[in-house]
């Protein structure tokens, strides 16, 4: 084994090496030889997807399109029908009706022609607790029939080195904080090239450090052109790495496009500064706006498809004092809250 863990070192940072060139021959993604790129350009797709369990229906057919490169995060409460549609994604149940597609193969059918070009991890990641970093990651590798058991030893330490535990490769997993069991799992997902990566709840119970970590390694593994399709409930996760969303409500998607699709969704609204902020939502009450409201000495109301420089005209005319014009957009978490009707953890 090639490692020299450090002594009594817990936490460590990762990224890529100083002089930016070690380890790309092993991060570029390949794919087998005779398998074809989707023409469709979708990395994940699916038609009518749905899964009912009894009297449930925990995804009532949604048509997912996942841009091969993008940053996908799939959002929506707990309880929503994620992690049933990435069970059914990856093959590990069957779904009730409809289709998926991954890398442009059918599943489950062609599993075992795409699912080692898939990183994944699903609820979690699971370890013997006793043995360490490295040799886990080696028990991994050894029991995938498409690995090479020559190249074991280089491909664990690039994936440790590559989620910034090759330091602590020696050390045993009890001894891993929350963090660094997480990016270990990733790191399994890294023992070969990947052209997807799946994952669900990556930040899930981690401290705010070892959410910037996962965060910070979802970006690097995207730069090598890898797709990531990311589950979560947070905000933060969503607007600091992912491109792309789908919003899931009650097993329903309800809305999927770019980050700024969905910004664009908000309700255009102006909000008005005054010394008189009783005029002022008298005057735009008066011109038909709908949803006046008052907080303190602002105003604000959905514009309605009206110019926000003629309404200022008309607050002027009418003896408001105007100090100060805006038209905000409205926040992700209004957004969210006006899709799915609740609430989402903002920060995480």
């Amino acid at each position: 084994m090639s490692f020299s863990p450090a002594a009594g070192q817990d936490e460590v940072s990762f990224g890529r090496p100083a002089n930016g060139t070690a380890n790309s021959a092993e991060r570029a993604v390949t794919r087998p030889a005779g398998v074809q790129a989707d023409p469709s350009g979708l990395a994940v797709a699916s038609i009518g997807l749905a899964k009912q369990f009894r009297d449930q229906m925990a995804v009532a057919g949604i048509d997912l399109a996942v841009p091969r490169g993008a940053v996908y995060g799939f959002l929506g409460p707990n309880g929503s029908g994620k992690t049933t549609t990435i069970r059914m994604l990856l093959g590990l149940i069957q779904p009730t009706s409809g289709s998926q597609r991954l890398l442009g193969v059918s599943m489950p059918a062609g599993a075992n022609t795409v699912l080692p070009r898939v990183g994944s991890l699903v609820e979690g990641p699971a370890f013997y607790p006793q043995l360490s970093g490295w040799d886990n990651l080696a028990r991994l590798d050894a029991a995938d029939r498409t690995a090479s058991p020559r190249t074991a030893a280089p491909r664990i330490d690039a994936a440790l080195d590559r989620v910034g535990l090759l330091p602590a490769a020696g050390k045993r997993y009890r001894a891993y904080s929350l963090g660094m069991k997480q990016r270990l799992a990733i790191a399994a997902g890294l023992l070969q090239p990947r052209e997807l990566m799946i994952l669900d709840e990556p930040t899930n119970g981690l401290d705010p450090q070892g959410t910037r970590e996962v965060r910070a390694l979802i970006r690097e593994i995207a730069a090598d052109g890898t797709t990531v399709f990311v589950s979560s409930h947070l905000l933060a996760e969503v607007e600091q790495i992912c491109s792309h969303v789908g919003v899931m409500r009650v097993g329903e998607l309800v809305f999927q496009g770019t980050l700024d699709e969905l910004r664009d969704r908000g309700t255009a609204r102006i909000l008005v500064r005054t010394a008189e902020p009783a005029l002022a939502a008298r005057v735009l009450d008066r011109l038909g706006l709908a949803d006046v409201t008052v907080t303190g000495r602002e105003v604000t109301a959905q514009l309605g498809g009206r110019a926000p420089e003629t309404i200022c005209a008309d607050l002027v005319h009418a003896g408001v004092p105007v100090s100060g014009l805006d038209t905000p957009r409205a926040s992700l978490e209004d957004l969210f809250v006006e899709l799915t009707g609740e609430g989402f953890d903002v920060n995480g």
